[in-house]
């Protein structure tokens, strides 16, 4: 059988093993798209990626992205693993940054400081939420609708929407219930006090795609950015706390460019290398 080189990454973590493991399977030419599928359910990963040739003009290579449940247009620790595994095989960009093609277009990665960051590709859907949603999503994180302060769809691909609340422990503190919101893809967003090491505490929750609670998400991070400094609630560069209730330590950098778009970025670390045969 055909062997295609295989890594797995650790994302949005400076400490190995602390954040989100994506695995990457390169030069995935040739697989198909049922065989992606059982890998990504293989792996048990919230994603598995399958890097490819690209066919797009100016794109470094091709991205396809798998949950156990299926495929997703944009995932972004997925976007910065398989770049860092890219990378570390001998991956050279046409230009200063890679740029990677995937479902929702081309998204561009740099380099800089230790840290690879992508930019975040504009959402889908915006706005705020149903009330009737607002209230489910109340009742299954066992809080009352007056604790969320504001709400937002933040859809850039996977389907999120976000709630807010008054800190980052009542975030931390969230209890919930996904059986009541079982097609949800929601996140809860709080902020710390001032002087502390991180601006807020951020979880999501994705009960729809078959994942209760991703350790650290980087497409709702980028979304989330792009609704909190384009309405004034939160000012770049700031970094963002997640996964402390799975025993991660995820740490995401946010911060915004002269011409306002917002990149979102974190250490990754190339784990695990070697072969699998498809």
């Amino acid at each position: 059988m055909p062997q295609h080189r295989f890594a797995q990454v650790d994302v949005f973590s400076s400490t190995p093993f602390l954040g989100n493991p994506v695995a990457v399977v390169l030069d995935a030419d040739g697989i198909g798209d049922d065989d992606m599928l059982r890998i990504a359910r293989w792996t048990n990963l919230s994603e598995t990626t399958f890097v490819l040739p690209p066919t797009r003009a100016g794109a470094d290579y091709r991205l396809r992205i798998f949950t156990p449940g299926g495929e997703l247009p944009f995932a972004g620790h997925p976007t910065l693993g398989s770049a860092a595994a890219w990378l570390r095989a001998g991956g050279e960009p046409a230009g200063d940054d890679v740029v990677q093609e995937c479902g929702a277009g081309l998204v561009r990665i740099r380099r800089s400081g230790g840290i690879l960051s992508f930019e975040a590709p504009p959402t889908v859907r915006s706005g705020a939420i149903d009330e009737d949603e607002v209230d489910a999503i109340a009742a299954a994180f066992g809080i009352e609708r007056a604790a969320i302060v504001d709400h937002q769809w933040i859809d850039n691909g996977p389907g999120w929407c976000i709630v807010r609340l008054a800190s980052a422990d009542e975030v931390l503190a969230l209890e919930p219930d996904l059986s009541r919101i079982p097609d949800a893809m929601v996140g809860a967003i709080g902020a710390y006090s001032p002087g502390s090491p991180h601006a807020f505490e951020l979880r999501a929750f994705a009960p729809a795609i078959g994942v209760a609670e991703d350790p650290v998400c980087g497409s709702m991070n980028a979304s989330a950015a792009q609704w909190l400094t384009g309405s004034g609630i939160a000012t770049a560069p700031y970094t963002v706390s997640q996964g402390a209730r799975l025993q991660r330590a995820g740490e995401i950098a946010i911060a915004t460019d002269a011409e306002g778009a917002v990149w979102v970025g974190g250490a990754c670390t190339v784990a695990i290398e070697g072969t699998i045969e498809v």
